[in-house]
């Protein structure tokens, strides 16, 4: 709906810059600054992030582990924007590739070997149904 293609998004940094989750930047000579949201982009794509990105946080277990970590490092909204951000580039590679979210999180414990995204979810969730095989 707001995304379109997810194909045209060379990377994740090109999906994040169309969103507007990306730091404001003020540079000048060899000094660069880093702001707040630069805010272009879609308002109210860049709100539906938040809000199911603050859900994520409780309900996965890795997300919620990230989020306290960026918490502690760097205080309660940029923890919420930096969760925000992940799920949504989540949400995009599976867009992409066509995957379901139990195949994602397959795919990042083959990389990872000992996460465990999906520990902890709800065994009727789509997105973390178990396999047959599996």
């Amino acid at each position: 709906m707001f995304l379109g293609d997810p194909a045209r998004f060379a990377d994740s940094k090109a999906l994040a810059s169309y969103v507007g989750m990306i730091p404001r930047e003020y540079s000048s000579g060899g000094r660069q600054r880093l702001g707040g949201l630069s805010k272009q982009g879609n308002p109210l794509l860049r709100f539906l992030w938040g809000e199911a990105g603050a859900h994520a946080a409780r309900k996965d277990p890795e997300l919620q582990r990230f989020y306290r970590r960026k918490l502690v490092q760097k205080g309660l909204g940029k923890a919420s924007v930096a969760v925000a951000r992940k799920l949504g580039i989540r949400l995009w590679i599976m867009l992409r590739d066509q995957i379901e979210y139990n195949e994602f999180c397959r795919r990042g414990q083959k990389q990872q070997k000992s996460s465990d995204a999906c520990v902890g979810m709800p065994e009727n969730a789509v997105w973390c149904e178990k396999s047959p095989a599996g």
